[in-house]
């Protein structure tokens, strides 16, 4: 039996994934988190084959979660879910240690293959992921600018470039305006950007966003 532990701050989100996981008779989910804090108190206290792990967690970033669950367990896969495409966040997710990256629009089966795949040992990847990741080794891709910013710059770029406000990238990071606006002002400084204009068009020029 393949036991689970969905980590998602939305109890809908949870409960869609408990009756995807409870149509099939070799996948039990022995825990479930809204939080970080929860989530590693439960890798503490439950037997778990993996954790299936939402990108946007309210208090750190599904990336940062998982960077601290492989370093304090090494062993434990972990699955990304994410509205985001692969694009934006693909790279990044498998770089932190992640074994698997799936996007939420993902059909059921898909889910329920890349666990089963994991837990089996392998990596979870896309075809058109796999290529990106083949790119990105690339020396070019390596030295592009953004490849330089930290987990949590780099998901302010992206608010950014989407067109959000200050005030709601504050919000959905759980951050003051004050640090949202040091963390603009790191991204302009190591980017050599001076303008959300101009932050924007070098987004959608590599195709961080479709």
């Amino acid at each position: 039996m393949i036991k689970i532990i969905i980590a998602d701050d939305h109890a809908i989100v949870r409960e869609g994934l408990k009756q995807i996981v409870a149509e099939v008779s070799d996948i039990c989910v022995t825990g479930e988190a809204e939080n970080s804090k929860q989530l590693f108190d439960l890798i503490n206290e439950k037997e778990c084959n993996i954790v299936v792990l939402d990108i946007n967690m309210p208090d750190k970033s599904g990336i940062e979660i998982t960077k601290e669950i492989k370093l304090h367990f090494p062993n434990l896969p972990v699955l990304i879910l994410s509205m985001y495409s692969e694009e934006q966040y693909g790279i990044r997710a498998i770089k932190s240690g992640a074994s698997g990256y799936l996007q939420k629009v993902s059909a059921p089966t898909e889910l329920i293959s890349a666990i089963r795949k994991i837990v089996d040992g392998r990596k979870y990847i896309s075809d058109s992921l796999a290529d990106k990741l083949a790119d990105y080794f690339d020396i070019a891709k390596i030295d592009s600018p953004h490849e330089i910013l930290s987990d949590r710059e780099y998901s302010v770029m992206l608010k950014i470039a989407s067109g959000k406000t200050a005030e709601v990238i504050s919000s959905e990071l759980n951050i003051s305006i004050n640090t949202f606006y040091s963390y603009r002002n790191r991204i302009f400084e190591k980017m050599h950007i001076k303008s959300n204009v101009e932050l924007t068009q070098y987004v959608l020029r590599n195709k961080l966003i479709i």
